[in-house]
């Protein structure tokens, strides 16, 4: 009982695919990769050299200057939301808002992960557009559901107006993160706060509750700026007079450090950091060291076929990700359509809960469908879910699901109850759980294998992810079906009517098809970021650290005693 066991997983994809397969398979990932990349660095430059420009002739650093001065040395940024407002256009503008303005990120300060929320001073002077609140809230809940210090780098002009009816009120608008800032105070979270320039009306709130607030000699806070103070004109009076660091770091106690430029105020942040507790990662490793998969995370951008009705191992996925590419399943002899298991990412323990694809072998029952959820596949998932959150288990769920089973005789087994089970235990839990959508992501399946809606700590997407209810195809066959035959064919002999439900059912099927785009997904905030499939391993890396990095604040327990050990006990074959 006291160990568990890890055995080796996957194999050389040469064993299972030809080269030329492997070749196709990786040009295919190029190929949906390369555009999605292309919009990431179009978002990263924000509006673009001229206005870096202006921001350098002002004497400040830019965003992601900044950024990357107070993030360890070679170490890498994980950024969500990139895609935030991608492709929308906003009256008042005559340019996009990429990002909608703002940059989230993961990134290890002194030793330790951190939540990096950033105005982008190179769009809009930092203004706040639609779905800038939003996108901030979600990277203070991240924070919140981990317990990692947050970094606010503040440079901001205020509400974008023109669109201020999209972005003021409402449960997520801009005041809801204030909201945010006393939640992370009340839960102990430390928040950090560098001013760097223009800082009005709630941009002036979102520093203040920080637990260190240092403002630069260019910054100033003010609930209302000089432009709108009457008498200002009069009296030459500018926002940096009416609130810059002489008046809150001296007079109002507002801020507490008043420091001369940005690479100074950086530098203190990054030694606020370093005051905070170490990290507990080590700790938690139980003395294993962390080690990279056997086999190449890269290779996964070879495993999985162009077209997305064929199936894969998606063992040889978990071999590409888990420490050693050594991995212990669970109740592997019941819901066969699921794996679920432990590994160890960067020496730290995971649980894993995955859809196999192709037919799927089940005891007593015959060959099924992969890639859906059948009775024992849920109640497996469910008692496995559950057994993580009482031993503090992190949890991957791998999504590849077309989702529920369906017929007259899986509504005799009572899947609804099964699959409310599964919802209740995935809506109750408190260990952090992260989502990653590898391809199809469809129906009530999306929901019950901890979709968004049910507020994983992160939920990731590939570039070939395909979230919606349905496909285009099958949708348009449900908007049409009074007008279709048994054979899903259209029941009409007139040429007219049959040409114009035809075009009817490729509109609505193009319509659905571009919907379920993931940069779509990622511009409604549907998802929080695409990543490449070779990158998983990088990702996974930060978010198992980022939940095992604070200590006290959730149970865990140790390896010796898991509910996991009882479940194997009670489920065994006896010999």
């Amino acid at each position: 009982m006291a160990r568990l066991f890890l055995h080796p997983i996957g194999s050389a994809l040469s064993a299972d695919l030809s080269e030329a397969e492997r070749e196709k398979n990786g040009a295919y990932q190029t190929r949906i990769t390369e555009p999605v990349a292309e919009k990431l660095a179009t978002t990263r430059a924000g509006w673009g050299e001229k206005y870096v420009d202006r921001v350098h002739e002002k004497g400040k650093l830019t965003t992601w200057e900044r950024i990357d001065a107070l993030k360890d040395e070679g170490s890498a940024v994980f950024e969500v939301g990139t895609l935030v407002n991608w492709g929308v256009n906003f009256a008042g503008s005559k340019r996009p808002a990429p990002g909608a303005g703002v940059v989230t990120c993961f990134a290890q300060v002194a030793g330790r992960w951190t939540v990096i929320i950033a105005n982008d001073n190179t769009v809009a002077s930092g203004a706040w557009w639609p779905k800038t609140p939003e996108k901030i809230e979600r990277a203070q809940e991240m924070a919140l559901r981990l317990r990692l210090p947050v970094i606010y780098l503040v440079d901001c002009s205020g509400l974008f107006l023109p669109e201020q009816s999209r972005s003021f009120a409402g449960a997520t608008g801009a005041g809801h993160i204030f909201k945010k800032n006393a939640l992370l105070a009340a839960n102990g979270v430390p928040q950090i706060a560098g001013v760097f320039g223009d800082c009005i009306a709630g941009g002036g709130y979102m520093p203040i509750i920080s637990d260190r607030v240092y403002m630069t000699e260019s910054a100033y806070m003010v609930i209302a700026g000089a432009a709108l103070i009457r008498g200002a004109k009069s009296l030459k009076l500018t926002s940096l007079d009416i609130g810059g660091p002489e008046v809150h770091v001296h007079q109002s106690g507002c801020a507490d450090e008043r420091v001369p430029d940005d690479p100074t105020a950086l530098a203190a942040i990054r030694a606020e950091i370093e005051r905070l507790p170490t990290t507990a990662v080590e700790f938690y490793r139980h003395g294993v060291e962390a080690a990279p998969p056997s086999f190449d995370p890269s290779e996964l951008s070879e495993l999985f076929n162009p077209d997305h009705r064929q199936g894969y191992d998606i063992e040889q996925v978990l071999a590409r990700l888990v420490d050693q590419s050594l991995f212990h399943e669970v109740l592997a002899g019941v819901g066969r359509e699921m794996i679920v298991g432990l590994g160890r990412i960067s020496g730290l323990w995971c649980g894993f809960i995955a859809n196999r694809q192709g037919l799927v072998d089940e005891p007593g029952k015959g060959k099924r469908a992969g890639g859906a959820l059948y009775r024992e596949g849920i109640a497996k998932i469910s008692q496995f879910s559950r057994a993580c959150n009482a031993d503090g288990i992190p949890i991957v769920w791998l999504q590849d699901i077309s989702g529920f089973d369906i017929g007259a005789e899986a509504e005799r087994q009572g899947l609804l109850g099964y699959g409310s089970n599964l919802i209740y235990t995935n809506s109750t839990n408190e260990t952090p759980m992260f989502t990653v959508l590898l391809r199809k992501a469809s129906g009530a399946g999306y929901y019950a294998m901890s979709g968004l809606p049910y507020d994983p700590v992160v939920q990731l997407s590939t570039p070939m992810t395909r979230l919606a209810v349905m496909e285009g195809r099958t949708l348009a066959i449900a908007a049409y079906n009074s007008k279709l035959d048994d054979d899903f064919e259209i029941a009409t002999q007139d040429p007219e009517e049959r040409r114009a439900i035809e075009e009817g059912m490729a509109k609505t099927a193009s319509r659905i098809e571009a919907d379920m785009d993931p940069v779509m997904a990622a511009s409604r905030m549907d998802t929080d970021e695409i990543v490449p499939v070779a990158e998983l391993r990088a990702w996974l890396e930060c978010l198992v650290e980022s939940a095992w990095q604070s200590a006290g604040y959730r149970r865990t327990k140790n390896p010796r005693i898991w509910s996991v050990h009882d479940l194997e006990v009670l489920c065994s074959t006896p010999s």
